[in-house]
């Protein structure tokens, strides 16, 4: 008599059905979900101490069904039923939650104020309201949309965080690499910048009367993803005498990490330190991400468009930045002509650091994969990538004699590279858009691919691979 599992077989590829503690635990993450709506519907609630139900319930209920998902389970990284699932297949789940999240990212950005942010010196209400008491242990002041996007943030990337490490935790890269994204999030992201930010009884106060602390300005980024690090009203904090040295230190540290850090770094192990390691977009798309990474296009279209596009928005930010540094020093607030503001910043800001990065970024998961914004978008990710492409010491190896053609590696990449046809011809997988994720190896059952720091000489031994519709051919 066979012993094989009748939920896994070929007529039904999904597998069990959820267990009753996995319904429970589920039903415990809703709650903590469904206190956040009643607080955005202005639903009374006391925010002492619902919001921390709110926060635990979640963690809670999503690590304990993770537990109960991966732990049972033989060693191996499972997939199973991606295409299946309409969540994951571009169904009517998955253009649900696309829908809400890009609802939630315009309302963020343009219209805070739906959400409960008080605007004009008003005291805020609803989802807002909830986070007051957590903002103000913090920095003693009320919350801010941002605040509450910051946490909810975080609160994905951790809970997540922990369901990918139970799932990939067989691999020993994949398992370190997710344990420092977790804490790259929860401390150099969000607990120390909120704790810095408390500590600032100094604010400073701008040309045109409004005022900025030294500590509420971005500390976790540099340029160019960082992209207001040179405007004048970051200038002006950073030399403030009330914040010597130290805003002079963080104006030298800025630019060294641009100008010498970066190229080093990468240099050495590729872009892969900031894109898979340390980055919060990239934590979010490789934690929350993680369930529609195959989804990315590996379409000879695609990758014209992602070359284009990519650099287009690093030539945008290095002419907006000349601008806003030539408006600096010169005291004018134009160009040739041209509004600085007007022309260059409001452009940029509205078009690639709020649409393109956020609304598009990460809304867009469901249906076009959890790395638009850093393949398609991310200026750093473009700076890094010509290093990597030209100066660096990174490679995946490939052993072709082993692959068996199987397209996992493929089908797993992120930034839509086609692996299976680098290793198909035994050819080192040298590219820009790589970040260095890890996961084709990940997935690879013949142990094909290798990620490797090595001498420069022989990483790339033919011209990049082009992926056509018909064949696979090798650029001239």
């Amino acid at each position: 008599m066979s012993t094989a599992d009748p939920s896994l077989s070929i007529a039904n590829p999904h597998p069990k059905d959820t267990d009753v503690i996995q319904k429970i635990s589920l039903a415990v993450a809703c709650i903590g979900v469904l206190i956040l709506f009643m607080a955005w519907g202005n639903v009374p609630v006391r925010a002492s101490i619902m919001l921390p139900v709110s926060l635990l319930s979640i963690i809670i209920g999503t690590t304990v069904y993770a537990v109960r998902t991966y732990m049972n389970v033989p060693e191996g990284i499972k997939n199973n039923g991606v295409w299946h699932k309409s969540l994951t297949n571009r169904g009517v789940a998955g253009w649900i939650v696309g829908l809400i999240l890009t609802g939630f990212y315009v309302i963020l950005y343009w219209f805070p104020g739906y959400i409960g942010f008080g605007q004009n010196g008003a005291a805020n209400q609803g989802l807002v309201a909830l986070f007051d008491p957590l903002s103000m242990f913090f920095k003693g002041k009320p919350a801010s949309q941002w605040f509450v996007y910051g946490t909810l943030y975080t609160v994905s990337i951790f809970s997540l965080g922990i369901k990918f490490l139970l799932k990939y935790r067989h691999n020993r890269y994949q398992f370190i690499r997710t344990l420092v994204v977790i804490a790259s999030q929860l401390f150099l992201a969000y607990l120390i910048p909120e704790i810095l930010a408390g500590l600032n009884y100094n604010d400073v106060t701008l040309a045109d009367g409004s005022y900025v602390g030294y500590f509420d300005t971005d500390i976790k980024n540099t340029w160019p993803l960082d992209y207001d690090f040179f405007y004048d009203w970051h200038l002006d904090a950073m030399q403030q005498e009330a914040y010597q040295p130290v805003g002079i230190l963080y104006l030298i540290i800025g630019i060294a990490m641009f100008l010498v850090v970066t190229p080093i770094i990468t240099y050495y192990v590729g872009k892969r330190w900031y894109c898979s390691w340390i980055c919060g977009c990239g934590g979010l798309a490789e934690t929350a991400g993680d369930p529609f990474r195959h989804l990315s296009s590996k379409k000879l279209s695609a990758w014209k468009l992602e070359r284009w596009l990519i650099h287009g928005v690093m030539i945008f930010i290095f002419v907006m930045t000349a601008a806003t540094l030539y408006g600096y020093f010169y005291n004018t607030g134009e160009i040739f002509g041209l509004n600085i503001y007007n022309n260059f910043q409001k452009p940029y800001g509205f078009a690639i650091g709020a649409m393109f990065s956020g609304v598009i970024g990460v809304g867009f998961y469901p249906m076009l994969g959890n790395r638009v914004w850093c393949r398609f978008g991310c200026p750093m990710a473009g700076y890094m990538g010509i290093i990597q492409r030209f100066k660096s010491k990174f490679r995946i190896t490939t052993n072709g004699g082993q692959c068996i053609s199987c397209g996992n590696c493929s089908t797993y990449c992120e930034q839509g590279i086609d692996v299976r046809a680098y290793a198909q011809k035994g050819q080192n997988i040298v590219r820009a858009s790589c970040v260095g994720c890890g996961i084709c190896s990940a997935v690879c059952p013949r142990g094909v691919l290798k990620l490797e720091n090595g001498p420069e000489e022989g990483r790339v031994d033919l011209p990049p691979i082009i992926i056509g519709n018909k064949s696979i051919k090798v650029s001239g």
